[in-house]
């Protein structure tokens, strides 16, 4: 069996905007999903997955079934998971001139699925980056991300943009806008999580955007304003000034709730760390629920997100120097 891991990531600041052009910084993080792969002689494909969420869960998929596996997760969230690891495999296929191989995938995740983490990133470029040297073949990281974007792209019905994938397959923290994708310097980010359990359909939320911008002019000038914060921030980020650049999360959480991604529990928890004294506060990711990220180095924080109603788990998440791994 071939292993690999690849990391997720937290959004500084620009989420969404990012689908129309503007520029986004995240970074990424090490909570990881892990994939191991081993080439099967029948041309199936059977997925294992484990612990997709902090409180985890299994799923036994055979491609060839008939019905599928009775969990307490939503059809949307199952079927885009599912989707994620067959898109994956497809680009193996592709990559590789093998169109009949056939696998047994595990998965192995730290990361909550749908919660604004990067899961289905993290999944989609550790399948890939396993299977392909499992049928001997090593990608370079650049064409990783690619094709992982390309996965994210199908099954997110052409609303992906390049910025999870190049994150987890790179590591370290980065800036996309567009196509333009690249490294960041940055420091050593004090960042706290707290997650409310749920998680928000990322394809839902994208439309919801769409048709805001679509409708109305000041929401499209809102989309402009979040890269207009996005520029700032990287200001903040190359000199390492943390109070600023947590003020820009701040004003970036803002935006997101006038766009309609916020949530009642996002909100809670935000205005939780602010009180706690972080520099700031933002939701991440698609929104409606999920996560939030936090700038704090002190305990402050995670301490009071532990104590807030509607928050399930708070912990801090530390840096990813390094995106994809190959464990064997």
């Amino acid at each position: 069996m071939t292993l690999s891991s690849a990391p997720g990531k937290v959004y500084l600041l620009g989420e969404h905007a990012v689908v129309y052009g503007e520029p986004t910084v995240l970074c990424a993080i090490e909570q990881r999903a892990r994939v191991g792969v081993q080439r099967r002689d029948d041309g199936k494909l059977r997925v294992n997955a484990e612990d997709l969420s902090l409180d985890g869960f299994t799923v036994e998929y055979d491609g060839t079934a008939d019905e599928g596996p009775d969990i307490d997760v939503s059809e949307s969230l199952l079927d885009a998971a599912m989707g994620y690891v067959d898109g994956a495999i497809e680009q193996v296929r592709d990559v590789t001139g093998n169109d009949e191989v056939g696998f047994d995938v595990t998965i192995e995740s730290d990361i909550p699925l749908g919660a604004g983490l990067g899961s289905s990133a993290a999944v989609v470029v550790a399948a890939i980056d396993a299977a392909t040297r499992e049928l001997g073949v090593t990608l370079e990281t650049d064409e990783l991300a690619e094709r992982a974007y390309q996965t994210e792209y199908q099954v997110q019905n052409g609303q992906a943009s390049r910025a999870d994938t190049f994150c987890s397959a790179t590591g370290g923290a980065v800036r996309v806008e567009g196509d333009d994708c690249r490294s960041l310097a940055a420091p050593d980010l004090p960042i706290v999580i707290g997650f409310d359990g749920g998680a928000g359909d990322t394809g839902q939320l994208v439309a919801g955007v769409r048709s805001l911008r679509d409708e109305y002019g000041f929401a499209a000038d809102t989309i402009e304003a979040i890269g207009d914060v996005v520029r700032n921030g990287e200001a903040a980020l190359a000199d390492g000034d943390l109070e600023e650049l947590g003020r820009l999360m701040n004003f970036n959480h803002g935006l997101l709730s006038a766009l309609g991604v916020s949530s009642r529990s996002l909100d809670t928890m935000v205005w939780a760390a602010r009180d706690a004294g972080a520099y700031g506060a933002k939701l991440i990711g698609a929104g409606g629920g999920g996560c939030i990220a936090a700038l704090d180095p002190t305990p402050e924080t995670e301490t009071a997100l532990s104590f807030t109603p509607g928050c399930e788990d708070a912990f801090r998440a530390e840096l990813a120097e390094t995106g994809v791994k190959r464990l064997e």
